[in-house]
């Protein structure tokens, strides 16, 4: 958020690494056994199918709107004297850091309704993240929600206290991308938390040739864009293996990851879990802060890093 640079280098067409792609930019709205419906009109027949919808994503669409928006929220943190981040997520978590280690003159206050920071790991790294904030002067502020429909510049908690900041960002979690489904062939696949139950193969389960990857699937471990990665290549290699003819023995099996997660801390400092083992500071920081893994993901995606 605060380098331009980095935002560029992580706004990736989807042109740029499947060239041979058709790309249909549209709201999935129904599914049957052999066809996608899209809000725009332009229909998608299958023979296998991958949802790999996530979160709702409201971000612009195209690349020059994308960084246009980053350079707006870099603008509006320059300007400002004081900022409001609502979240401890890691979404909300990462961005103080990344302003307070460029903008040490900013007063920041991040408010989380939950009890303690990055509450999808371990208590201890929690603790490492908010022990490294405050000791940025970052005002934490737990057990607590925002009232974003007050007068502007003016922000009221859900405990009747009040937060003057000049500009807020608002890192609250995303609802599943699943809602639309639930009106679909889909609708006896979701959970209770409405996910997509997916088999060892990573299919939908009561389908043969429909698969799901990422945060929409019900598979128990932690959901993050490295795992989807690995969704991904595990359901690529079954799609080839069963146009190739193979058997349902021949196809790959899934096994959920063990609980690893690095949360950046500015750019040199970051808290991670590993398995069960928590690690804070610059070691941590030197897998991710510097390049935030995008480096890596341009690599995989065939780019230059």
């Amino acid at each position: 958020m605060v380098d331009l640079s980095m935002a560029e280098r992580s706004t990736i067409h989807y042109s740029e690494f499947l060239p041979h792609v058709k790309l249909v930019t549209s709201w999935a709205t129904n599914v049957t056994e052999n066809e996608v419906f899209t809000s725009n009109g332009d229909n998608v027949q299958y023979d296998y199918l991958v949802i790999a919808t996530g979160h709702v994503n409201t971000d612009p669409v195209t690349r020059s709107e994308s960084i246009l928006k980053y350079q707006t929220a870099l603008d509006n943190i320059r300007l400002s004297k004081s900022i409001l981040i609502i979240g401890g997520g890691p979404t909300g978590v990462e961005l103080a850091g990344e302003i307070i280690d460029q903008f040490p003159e900013k007063k920041i206050t991040l408010v989380h309704r939950g009890s303690r920071l990055l509450e999808f790991i371990g208590s201890k790294a929690s603790q490492k993240a908010l022990e490294w904030l405050t000791s940025k002067k970052v005002e934490v502020i737990l057990g607590q929600s925002v009232n974003l429909t007050t007068e502007e510049g003016v922000f009221r908690t859900s405990s009747g206290e009040t937060i003057i900041a000049d500009c807020h960002f608002d890192c609250t979690g995303k609802p599943l991308g699943s809602s639309w489904l639930k009106d679909t062939i889909f609708s006896g696949s979701l959970d209770l938390q409405k996910r997509l139950a997916v088999d060892t193969n990573l299919r939908v389960k009561g389908f043969k040739n429909i698969f799901a990857i990422g945060d929409i699937t019900n598979i128990s471990e932690l959901k993050q864009g490295y795992l989807a990665m690995r969704h991904a290549e595990l359901v690529a290699k079954n799609v080839r293996l069963l146009l190739k003819g193979a058997t349902e023995n021949k196809l790959a099996a899934y096994k959920p990851a063990r609980p690893i997660a690095f949360v950046s801390l500015g750019k040199k400092d970051a808290v991670a879990q590993l398995n069960c083992f928590t690690l804070s500071g610059c070691l941590p920081g030197l897998i991710k802060s510097g390049d935030l893994f995008v480096g890596k993901t341009r690599k995989t995606y065939g780019l230059e890093p």
